[in-house]
């Protein structure tokens, strides 16, 4: 695959303490999760019921919360047939309401969350190759290059794979089956993008960039592993 220079629009760092309103952001756009009302807004609706019911019944105290951990419980479930089943839950868990126990809902949260991690990996990165002197080690720059190179391509295809979840017909089961076909073969060729990343730094004498880079893709392999793994589930469970 040809190499390509980093885009102008990937060459700004995402911090950390925005990752999960990245996450948020698309989870909207792909009509996930509802946005959220301003603070405003939810104080005079939050007051209006206040005062339209001070008391609430001992029926309606416990629905909300039961509803809840049955959410949760659903995930908690699903991450067990993951790599990771930990990184699984935590990830998704802050996404309950949305997700419910549907698990359609289910693999379209953990592709974007993995997409978002992805961007934010693939700018970290780019950054790195343009702003670092890396003197006459040529290794350093060639493998930032090409880990830039791999997770560009990996942003696109996990994309992809969110756009076609979109488009998902489960009643058409031809059309079901060649839709998720092409979901599973863009999440591994993702996932092989992202450990090629790692695999050019072989080469490349241990140091802070390396160490450094290396963990933060393998966080980001481990995202995309586990949306591919509730791909891959979410398929089983619809085709006998």
């Amino acid at each position: 695959m040809p190499s390509r220079e980093p885009s102008s629009g990937t060459q700004i760092a995402i911090p950390d303490s925005v990752t999960s309103n990245l996450i948020d952001y698309f989870l909207i756009q792909n009509k996930i999760m509802k946005p959220q009302p301003s603070p405003i807004v939810s104080l005079l609706f939050a007051a209006g019921l206040f005062l339209l019911r001070l008391v609430p019944s001992a029926a309606d105290a416990g629905t909300f919360p039961n509803a809840t951990a049955d959410c949760s419980e659903f995930i908690r479930t699903s991450c067990v047939i993951t790599l990771y089943p930990d990184v699984c839950y935590t990830s998704l868990s802050r996404y309950a309401n949305a997700i419910q126990q549907d698990p359609a809902s289910l693999t379209r949260v953990a592709i974007t969350i993995s997409l978002a991690n992805a961007r934010r990996m693939a700018a970290y990165v780019s950054n790195l190759s343009h702003v670092g002197d890396y003197g006459a080690d040529h290794r350093v720059s060639s493998a930032l290059h090409d880990c830039f190179t791999n997770f560009d391509d990996a942003v696109d295809e996990i994309r992809g794979s969110l756009k076609q979840m979109r488009q998902i017909n489960d009643v058409d089961a031809p059309s079901f089956r060649f839709q998720m076909s092409n979901v599973q073969t863009w999440m591994s060729a993702a996932l092989t993008d992202q450990e090629t990343c790692t695999d050019g730094f072989d080469d490349v004498v241990d140091g802070p960039i390396k160490k450094d880079v290396c963990a933060k893709a393998e966080k980001v392999k481990k995202h995309t592993s586990n949306a591919l793994a509730l791909v891959n589930s979410f398929v089983e469970k619809r085709i006998p």
